[in-house]
């Protein structure tokens, strides 16, 4: 039995959904330790409270919003700028926690702190995350505007997380690898148990998900379209014709994603991934300046399994189209591409301990470490 500790942004739930997904694979046969923040820490912490998988709060990054509902660049780029002053100390209360746990791997997704701690203790670890994209994918088949926003993107990407010993790209799309790449495996979404387990039905209704607002255009292009709409993520409000909202709940929305026609969504790259799982058509909506989301969109579109469009631009005339094509878009899912959690696996046994190398992990982590006080900094 290994001891595996995760750490993971706590930015949206995708990065969530994906460490618990693993996690499930995991659990039985290894003892699992969790670092999260934010989102993903309010998201987990009622799943694993009461089991032997432990959970710990640490700080983190997340994005900042405008008073129009646009990502605040500005601001979100100085919060990075004092959470990466504060970072050294982080990292130093974790080398103190690995010190004493002695984990056989570190598995990263897209958190700066724990695999810096690792690096230090030469400790081996992954990086699973979908960021990487940006740093692995050939993306010469993007606009160009698109092109340089990618380039800026990586070299945030390597700031935060790089060193690993192996790099998996959980991802909904595939082009091809950059021919500098070595030790990359790309590979589709990680998938929850639950929707492994779903049998899908296309039943005439559609599911609506946003993270935290819709523009009203959008609403009324979806009033337009005369299906059904359940609508998630904008809070339990009273129905608005053929508009029922909501309230967050895991399985109800499984349940109404599993027996829809479409999704329509921000195009997040978790959630895009587990619906064409699902056999759905998807209609994307990136959310404005959120540049890997309009990477998500452009390569949805170039699949064939879905559309997208600006959300500001949405009118009934996009929402009809797309409808008119769900039978074509249906056709082109490849629904066997996008569960990325066996290979992933694959990947992780090559790295887990055998007897003789666990006794080299005690060794490298014997040491002396000023002891935490908090892991919140």
């Amino acid at each position: 039995m290994a001891k595996i500790f995760f750490s993971l942004s706590g930015e949206g739930r995708g990065h969530a959904t994906r460490v618990r997904a693993l996690v499930e694979s995991l659990r039985g046969q290894h003892q699992v330790a969790i670092y999260a923040s934010g989102d993903a820490y309010r998201f987990l912490s009622p799943l694993y409270r009461g089991t032997p998988v432990r959970l710990h709060r640490v700080g983190g990054l997340r994005f900042h919003y405008t008073a129009s509902r646009r990502v605040d660049h500005r601001k979100t780029s100085w919060e990075a700028i004092r959470f990466m002053k504060r970072l050294p100390l982080l990292v130093r209360m974790l080398e103190r926690r690995l010190i004493d746990e002695r984990p056989d791997l570190i598995i990263a997704d897209f958190e700066p702190a724990l695999p810096r701690a690792a690096r230090r203790l030469s400790i081996p670890f992954l990086s699973i995350d979908h960021q990487h994209f940006l740093t692995t994918y050939n993306l010469t088949s993007l606009p160009a505007w698109l092109r340089a926003h990618a380039a800026f993107m990586a070299l945030i990407v390597r700031a935060i997380c790089s060193g690993q010993d192996h790099t998996v790209v959980s991802s909904f799309y595939f082009p091809p690898l950059r021919t500098s790449c070595r030790n990359v495996t790309q590979v589709g979404v990680m998938l929850r148990p639950e929707i492994l387990e779903t049998v899908p039905e296309h039943q005439p209704h559609l599911v609506a998900y946003w993270r935290r607002f819709a523009p009203p255009n959008v609403l009324e292009a979806l009033q337009a379209s005369g299906r059904e709409v359940r609508v998630y993520g904008l809070g339990n409000r009273p129905r608005l014709g053929n508009l029922v909202f909501q309230p967050i709940s895991e399985q109800r929305f499984l349940e109404d994603l599993a027996s829809s026609s479409a999704l329509i969504s921000t195009a997040g790259n978790q959630l895009v991934g587990e619906a064409l799982f699902l056999g759905k058509p998807v209609l994307a909506f990136p959310e404005a300046r959120n540049f890997e989301q309009y990477i998500n969109a452009h390569f949805l579109a170039r699949s064939g399994a879905g559309t997208w469009m600006e959300m500001e631009k949405v009118d009934p005339s996009h929402v009809t189209g797309f409808l008119n094509q769900l039978e074509n878009y249906r056709s082109r899912i490849q629904r066997s591409r996008m569960n990325g959690l066996p290979a992933t696996l694959d990947v992780l046994r090559d790295y887990l301990p055998t007897p003789e190398t666990s006794v080299v992990a005690d060794a490298r982590c014997r040491g002396t470490h000023p002891s935490p006080s908090s892991l919140t900094v």
